[in-house]
Order: C-alpha cells, then structure tokens, then sequence
C-alpha cells in the first residue's frame, strides 16, 4: 500500500499536513488570524481534550479508578483547585507553569507513539534522546521569546539558521544509520512539533501549529482504541460511538466559545479562559496515568486495542 495512503502515516505517524495547512492560511490570510485559532481550537485541539473524559470515564475503568481513588480522583481534584488559585493569584507563573506542563506532555506523547511502534533498541533510544533534546531547547528558545524576551526578532533570522542546520545534520545522520521508515517519520514529527517557537510572533500559534500533529495522533489512537474495544466486548457499537462523538463535540464547543472569550473586552468574559485551561490541564494528567502502560490495567485495556 502507498504510504500516503496508510492512515497510520497520515493521522499518527506523519501528520505534517495540519501544520502546513495552519501555517499557510495564516501567512496568506493574515486578517483571518482569530478566525484560524478559533477552528483550529474548535476542530482539533479542543476535541482531542473533550476525548479524554468518554476515555477515562468509561465502565472498563470503572474498578481501576476505585483502586487508584488517590490518583485518579483526589489529584485532579488538587489540580482542580491549583488550576483556579494559580490563574487567579499568580497568573504569570502559573501560565508558565501551564506551558511546561503542555510542552512536557507533547513530548511524552511523541515518545510514547515512537516507543509503540520502534522496536529496535539502539533506533529507539537515539530517537528518544533526539525527540527529548530539541524539545528541551524549544522550551528554553519559547521562554527566552515570550516570557523573557532575550531573543529579539533581529535574532531570529540566524536562530532558525542554527536550529534548522542543527535538525538537518542530526536527521540526515539518523537516515545514514537507520535508514528511511516510517519510524523515521515518527522522529521528524517528534522534533517539529514546537519549532514554531522559532519563527512565530504571537505564542498562541506557537503552541497550536506544530500541536496540530499532536491532537491529530491523540484522537486517531484513541478512537482506534474504543472503536476495537467495542468491536470486541459491545454489541451497542453504533451508540457507543455516537456517544463518543456526542461528547467531544459538545464539549469542544463550549471550551473553545469560552478559549476565544480571552479576546472580549470584558474582563468577566476574559477570565472564563480559566475554564478550558483547567480542562487542558486535567487532561494532561489523566493521560499520563491512562497511557501508563507499565500499568496492567493500561496494557489489557488500551495497548491491547492498538
């Protein structure tokens, strides 16, 4: 089969149409900027954190998190509370805080989706190194930009020299000792998912173009995993995954009306970003514990499914 044809490839593997597509409309349409943000948050961001809660909530995990109860309920509640006491009392930090915590879980992501299907020892740690190393750096390159603006937009010309030099050498070593494969791609998505931190002017593009490769991943695996959990266990097929869509529908359209509020000149309206914000953040924990496949419960009931 084609590779572009592969689903896998094209959803999981390789997903780099979405950022190519955001990063075209925005350049070319530049008026339409809000209107890009708001579809993007809309039609992949938002729904791939709605995913989570038919995710964690369904009745196979039911046992699971009555014997985690301090994992999976008291944490999220404390996180609940840090989410509305931190955005309200020490914004600043704690936005910082809700970055690294964004960055950090990307990162695992693209480990994790490379680690499932690299089975080579040596491949899989150099990979694993690279993916965690570059993204350290966009980290360091995002902070210096946004928070700590060190890096001036005179510097960036030479930045995005040196990082797409740095890339280029690495990946060109990477082919000559392993070769092309479709692990391969798994390691190119891995590095560029926050390279936009080198060339975008506003942060929230930073994180939204290159993450488009993420939600793409979260929601093919995810929906692979219930639609073969179901194909095995439920004969209500149809409405379980009408329920899924259902809920992620509706709950990504609430949570990116109340994302886009951030822009309302009212200052009540601005604060109900706090809303979607703890959500992302909830769901940044929940998937470190739901894909902790070193958890027999994870490895029978989701990496069985893959």
């Amino acid at each position: 089969m084609n590779l572009l044809l592969k689903k896998e490839v094209f959803f999981v593997k390789f997903p780099i149409l979405f950022p190519l597509v955001y990063l075209t409309v925005l350049y070319s349409f530049p008026s339409f900027e809000t209107h890009l943000i708001f579809l993007t948050i809309l039609i992949l961001a938002e729904t791939h954190f709605g995913a989570t809660w038919p995710f964690f909530l369904d009745k196979v995990n039911v046992p699971y998190i009555k014997q985690k109860k301090i994992e999976l309920i008291t944490i999220p509640i404390l996180l609940t509370l840090f989410c509305i006491i931190g955005f309200f009392y020490f914004k600043n930090l704690f936005l910082l805080i809700f970055f690294a915590a964004n960055m950090y879980h990307v990162t695992r992501q693209s480990y994790g989706i490379m680690n499932l299907y690299t089975k080579e020892p040596l491949e899989k740690n150099h990979y694993s190194n690279i993916i965690y190393i570059f993204n350290i750096l966009f980290f360091f390159i995002a902070f210096f930009r946004f928070y700590m603006p060190i890096i001036q937009e005179d510097s960036l010309l030479i930045l995005n020299f040196v990082i797409i030099s740095a890339m280029t050498i690495v990946f060109l070593f990477e082919f000559k000792k392993f070769g092309f494969s479709e692990n391969f791609l798994t390691l190119i998505t891995g590095v560029l998912i926050f390279y936009p931190v080198c060339f975008v002017a506003n942060p929230v593009h930073a994180i939204i173009m290159g993450v488009t490769m993420h939600y793409s991943q979260y929601l093919y695996l995810t929906s692979k995993v219930i639609n073969n959990r179901n194909n095995e266990n439920d004969l209500n097929k149809k409405s379980k995954i009408f329920s899924f869509l259902f809920i992620i529908i509706i709950y990504s359209l609430i949570m990116s009306i109340l994302s886009i509020f951030g822009k309302n000149d009212s200052e009540f309206l601005k604060t109900l970003i706090f809303i979607p914000i703890t959500g992302q953040m909830l769901h940044f924990y929940l998937d470190s514990q739901l894909w902790k496949f070193s958890e027999q419960h994870n490895r029978e009931n989701i990496l069985k499914y893959l």
